[in-house]
């Protein structure tokens, strides 16, 4: 688990929280958007990473709709625009 996603734990066993799922995404698109900025033709991986980007903004939507402050909370650890 990411350094990120340890930050934003509720509890020692928690992998499963809104929270910690868009920190791991966060941190899998970082590494595919650097992989298919030196692997251009990749077709695969842009398809991958159209997918994590999409599940990351609906969980940001929920948090959004339902834990607002938590939604705070996770743009300003995550250094995300919104």
């Amino acid at each position: 688990m990411t350094k990120k996603a340890e930050e934003l734990k509720m509890h020692e066993k928690d992998t499963g929280s809104s929270e910690v799922q868009i920190a791991l995404l966060t941190g899998k698109i970082e590494t595919l958007s650097a992989h298919i900025k030196q692997f251009k033709k990749d077709k695969h991986s842009s398809v991958g990473l159209l997918r994590a980007v999409n599940r990351r903004k609906k969980l940001l939507e929920y948090l959004k709709k339902n834990k607002f402050d938590s939604y705070k909370n996770v743009l300003t650890q995550l250094n995300l625009r919104k």
